[in-house]
């Protein structure tokens, strides 16, 4: 077994009523004009952004698991209810039902943790009590300062210190000079295969390639898990991995109650989105967005014939990260509904979405830091992680 250390503040709970229900929910967060309206932009259709708040407040009980996590990045329950979690220089860990955070476990290739780069998201097999597989996305370095994203797989030893049998099965192309823009969110199909959200690198030049079919920079892939054989939606032109193509940076991404695939992306300023994926999708990217450029300028059209227009989008961005739709009984209220993490927004934006719309949207935890990624615990907590150098896993209940 690796070895195990306890954290500082361990399982600490904070119970206190004013303070929770006052971070529960909070109904100002359409407060801030958008920035597209300089350009009088407006919705394609009702509830696209700023759908009616939601109603119920709800006070919440926040548990710290686990700190001294170095920009925690991805995680995942394993079987035992013992929890995986990524760091972004690089480093896999455990962390145990009870708090407890083991070494880094070994076996890992070698990242590019410059910047966004460094180890991302991680994933584990249906049968992972039998397999013991999971697999993983970082940012690959490829020399002469270049980088791109890669998904790897891997066995976990029996006394989980190691990855075994470690092969990269897939790399983003072309590699680019840049620290920006990876992705990487993994979903499984349920049927032998991963789908890969993946950035576009950010820059002028290299964003220019989420609308080429022949490169893989802005684009969700869908491979087979084990040994990443293509398997995309078959687009005349395209890469024989491609499944959809036009976004900016997905963060967050889930199988949805329906069945259907989800990604949330992140827009430059302002332009957040939550999409439906079609197989063969182009949503657009860079010359469609409800954002504005960093510098305040136009970017281009927020509606375009043969591209696919956002679910909902957000302007300003909350800068969404990690996704996932509730199905646990310990938020009957919550069933079936869109969990999302805020990086800039630091809280859980949580959706209501009916005939694949958005009907409503709430906040919870406004200011408990930049919620990476989060999941539904076998109980049915939400469990989180921030995302910052002193990062935490915390356990989220209901109040009482």
């Amino acid at each position: 077994m690796p070895a195990l250390r306890r954290p500082t503040t361990s399982l600490i709970t904070l119970a206190a009523t004013g303070l929770l229900a006052s971070l529960a929910s909070a109904q100002d967060f359409n407060a801030t004009p958008p920035h597209g309206a300089a350009y009088d932009q407006t919705p394609a259709f009702e509830n696209q952004t700023r759908a009616p708040a939601l109603e119920g407040d709800i006070a919440l009980t926040r548990t710290v698991l686990a700190e001294g996590l170095e920009h925690p990045w991805g995680l995942v329950q394993l079987p035992d209810g013992d929890w995986l979690v990524t760091e972004r220089p690089g480093r896999m860990r455990i962390v145990s039902a009870e708090g407890q955070l083991s070494d880094p476990i070994e076996g890992l290739p070698e990242v590019d943790n410059r910047d966004q780069g460094g180890l991302h998201d991680v994933s584990i097999a249906d049968d992972f009590a039998e397999t013991r597989r999971v697999w993983w996305t970082y940012a690959e370095p490829r020399g002469d300062g270049k980088n791109g994203t890669a998904v790897a797989t891997g066995i976990l030893s029996e006394d989980r210190t190691r990855l075994e049998d470690v092969q990269r099965i897939w790399q983003q192309q072309p590699a680019w000079a840049s620290t920006k823009h990876f992705g990487a969110r993994i979903v499984h199909d349920g049927e032998g295969h991963i789908f890969v959200g993946l950035g576009e690198r950010s820059d002028p030049e290299p964003r220019q390639y989420a609308q080429d079919p022949q490169a893989t920079l802005g684009k969700i892939i869908r491979i087979d898990a084990v040994d990443g054989t293509p398997a995309g939606a078959g687009i005349e032109g395209a890469l024989p991995e491609i499944w959809s193509m036009g976004h900016r940076n997905i963060q967050g991404a889930a199988m949805g109650p329906d069945g259907q695939l989800w990604m949330n992306e992140h827009g430059p300023k302002g332009g957040d989105e939550l999409n439906l994926i079609e197989a063969g999708g182009n949503y657009g990217w860079p010359e469609v967005t409800y954002g504005v450029d960093y510098s305040g300028d136009e970017m281009g059209v927020t509606q375009k014939e043969g591209t696919v227009q956002p679910v909902y989008y957000w302007d300003p961005s909350p800068a969404l990260s990690g996704m996932v739709f509730y199905d646990g009984d310990m938020f009957p209220d919550w069933q079936g509904q869109a969990l999302l993490g805020g990086l800039q927004s630091q809280d859980v934006i949580r959706l209501k979405i009916a005939d694949e719309k958005v009907t409503g949207e709430d906040r919870h935890l406004q200011g408990i830091g930049r919620v990476r990624d989060l999941e539904v615990a076998q109980d049915g907590a939400l469990v989180l992680i921030t995302d910052h150098e002193n990062g935490q896993m915390v356990r989220i209940t209901p109040e009482g």
